[in-house]
């Protein structure tokens, strides 16, 4: 039987490869009524992506890279915007 922590992973990750595809699709739709459906379906699994994000990060399935400090942030982002 697959081990839950396997689980959630595959899930997630096939759910970040729908977001990228969403994405994707909305930035190339010329249809305003289908651009807006598939806008709400990212949004939906966007909530959903996230809180199985939650549980897996609880349960110790997920570890997030450490987050960056103020200096680093602001470094790059003078580095992305030139200033």
């Amino acid at each position: 039987m697959i081990q839950e922590k396997i689980m959630v992973n595959d899930v997630l990750s096939s759910v970040k490869s729908s977001l990228t595809f969403y994405a994707n699709t909305i930035s190339e739709c010329a249809n305003p009524t289908l651009r807006s459906a598939i806008q709400q379906i990212r949004n939906n699994d966007e909530v959903s992506q996230y809180k199985l994000f939650q549980i897996a990060q609880a349960k110790g399935y997920y570890k997030p890279a450490l987050m960056a400090k103020d200096d680093e942030i602001q470094q790059t982002k003078s580095q992305l915007t030139g200033q």
